[in-house]
């Protein structure tokens, strides 16, 4: 069964920050690109990061390039996504993604919530 468990989520203050993990079973992780996305209230889906099967090659969003770095540790099963100063417009509900070319699997996300 193919599971993708995202952690690490929570009500942080602007400036702060949190590191969200993706716990990744069922699949051969190390074959798949991993992606972190967001949804924010009442906003479509958008792509944050995203990091190649070997991690060698990684991609940011314009909003949060130089404050959030995505990495993996293919030895765990794990993603992870280091926010840094962190501001509001940050809030959002921050979902796991697993692609191939055969297959695409989410997680069921992780709230994250910036404010004062």
């Amino acid at each position: 069964q193919v599971q993708l468990v995202e952690s690490g989520g929570g009500l942080v203050q602007p400036g702060g920050s949190l590191r969200l993990s993706c716990a990744a079973s069922g699949f051969d992780f190390s074959t798949y690109a991993m992606r972190w996305h967001r949804q924010a209230p009442g906003k479509v889906r958008e792509l944050v990061a995203a990091i190649t099967n070997a991690g060698g090659f990684t991609n940011y969003a314009r909003s949060v390039k130089g404050r959030f770095t995505i990495s993996r540790d293919n030895s765990k099963n794990t993603m992870y996504l280091q926010m840094n100063s962190l501001s509001p417009e940050d809030t959002a509900v921050y979902y796991c993604n697993a692609r191939s070319a055969i297959a695409e699997y989410w997680g069921q996300g992780t709230q994250v919530t910036v404010s004062s």
